[in-house]
């Protein structure tokens, strides 16, 4: 696991935030995402530099609207992000949190 994805992971792995179960490299389709929660439907993506050529771009967003096209709400993060403010971008996952269309889950406790 790269370095900002074990970052990330740190705080993700347990229910470290807001009590929400994330795995690791999970598949979706034909794709895998670094962390995903079942229970949201919400994918996370961490970007290093290999991500920002203009062909990986193209790829990335490609494989994006793939991801979405199965529902799945998706935040991506760049390397940067994680090691220069990761306070912001743990803020950003727990709004994407507090705002899932499926509060009342979060409220009883359930995960995936």
């Amino acid at each position: 696991m790269p370095p900002a994805e074990r970052i990330l992971w740190g705080h993700l792995k347990n229910k470290s935030v807001l009590g929400v179960k994330f795995r690791r490299q999970y598949s979706v389709g034909k794709y895998i995402v670094d962390f995903y929660c079942p229970l949201l439907k919400l994918a996370i993506e961490i970007d290093g530099d290999s991500h920002f050529d203009d062909n990986s771009a193209r790829l990335d967003k490609d494989r994006q609207a793939y991801i979405q096209s199965f529902g799945i709400k998706f935040l991506r993060f760049t390397n940067q992000e994680i090691y220069k403010n990761l306070e912001a971008v743990l803020e950003e996952i727990e709004t994407a949190i507090k705002t899932s269309p499926n509060p009342s889950l979060l409220r009883r406790g359930k995960d995936s």
